[in-house]
């Protein structure tokens, strides 16, 4: 077992890393209905479709290199591979911010959806320090980074949106280029030269990669487990800031401000009690909790009257997050140090072309339900359907077989 210890500053450089994918993803979130309005001349009810497929840009390609970079950095290191995603990225920022048409900022999601892949390498990093019973604690740390990027992102894209839907994107790459300059004088490698193994084709297409799940194979209905819920809860950003301002005429402002609201609530759950929840509850039952979470919050904002509501919908919505932490915990039991990059590959292979579907399909039935010749014209289809995939996520999960869940 690979148990390293680099510094801090390096270990600091992983989760800013998340971070910022994170503060990407969610950057474009209060600002994507403007600017595709004015980028293409579009309606809302056109404009969410149109989003749709920019997320399957950006989903399609972290399906498509998740296993790539994760079977990268078994053979050459994590570090190299790390560097050149965050890099990346400060270029796709830039990319959208001069993005002169549609086609420009499907380029620019292409471009984040590969260095946004850089996770899998992130996990297989983290996973090389951390003892097997230490995971679960630490993946919630991740989802932390996650929630703190969903605080900062939508953050600079409400309040800078309201300058132009183009101008976060300006700080988004300053930020990205400061990390790589970071990063590149205080990250060592995890990964010995030993331990590492020859790199093959066959293991980084994104086909081929599911069959880590053939040699892992109490992986695999954990991962179906998770590639359902990620599905589920794709809804979220696939509609929420065209929900929002058909529902309740929410500014780009406001959108930032209620994602950066559950980001921190999100953050402070997820860091603070993933590792305490999974001490006393298990990795099973953490799932168990996280899933019927899920189940409740998706139907709640369907039947959503306001933003007192809502709010109140965030506290319960916020255990949702000890999901991804505890299967992804699970499921790493089954793969020695060598083969960590490999599964975590084949894990957001699942998770990505998941939420590649999921958002295309959620984007679709939000724009069809929001035109006036639909038999039911609501904003709030979308949730709905979602909790009943979430319920279904739920059913699967609890019915497995104790040995391969517990």
């Amino acid at each position: 077992m690979i148990q390293h210890s680099p510094n801090r500053h390096a270990v600091t450089f992983i989760f800013i890393t998340v971070f910022l994918d994170m503060v990407g993803f969610g950057l474009i979130m209060p600002v994507l209905p403007r600017l595709i309005e004015d980028v293409s001349g579009a309606g809302l009810a056109d404009a969410s479709l149109l989003a749709g497929w920019l997320f399957f840009a950006y989903g399609g390609m972290q399906f498509l290199c998740g296993p790539l970079l994760g079977n990268l950095s078994d053979a050459y290191g994590r570090r190299p591979i790390l560097l050149l995603s965050v890099f990346g990225l400060g270029v796709d920022y830039l990319l959208t911010a001069f993005a002169p048409n549609m086609l420009w900022l499907f380029v620019g999601r292409t471009l984040a959806g590969l260095c946004g892949a850089s996770y899998t390498t992130a996990n297989a990093y983290l996973a090389d320090i951390t003892k097997p019973e230490d995971r679960a604690k630490v993946f919630g740390y991740m989802g932390a980074a996650f929630g703190l990027g969903f605080i900062i992102g939508p953050a600079i894209g409400g309040i800078l949106g309201e300058y132009g839907p183009r101008v976060p994107f300006f700080a988004a790459a300053g930020i990205s280029i400061l990390n790589f300059v970071y990063g590149y004088f205080v990250l060592p490698e995890t990964l010995p030269r030993e331990s590492s193994r020859p790199f093959e084709w066959a293991r980084s297409n994104p086909v081929g990669v599911f069959k880590v799940f053939s040699t892992y194979k109490q992986a695999l209905p954990l991962c179906i487990v998770m590639a359902m819920y990620f599905f589920a809860t794709s809804v979220y950003p696939a509609i929420w800031a065209f929900w929002g301002i058909a529902r309740f005429n929410w500014s780009e402002s406001t959108i930032g401000l209620t994602l950066a609201i559950f980001g921190l609530i999100t953050a402070v759950v997820q860091g603070g009690l993933t590792g305490p929840v999974v001490k006393w509850l298990g990795e099973r039952n953490t799932a168990i909790l996280a899933l019927v979470t899920s189940v409740i919050a998706a139907a709640g904002y369907g039947l959503a009257t306001g933003m007192s509501m809502i709010l109140i919908l965030f506290v319960i919505h916020a255990p949702e997050g000890f999901a991804q932490p505890a299967l992804t915990a699970l499921m790493s039991r089954d793969a020695p140090a060598d083969a960590q990059g490999e599964l975590q590959g084949g894990i957001a292979s699942a998770q990505n072309l998941a939420l590649l579907a999921g958002t295309v399909m959620f984007a679709q039935i939000f724009g069809y339900f929001l035109q006036e010749n639909s038999p039911l014209q609501s904003p709030n289809v979308g949730y709905f359907i979602s909790a009943a995939l979430c319920t279904i996520a739920l059913t699967i999960f609890v019915r497995l077989p104790s040995r391969t869940s517990a």
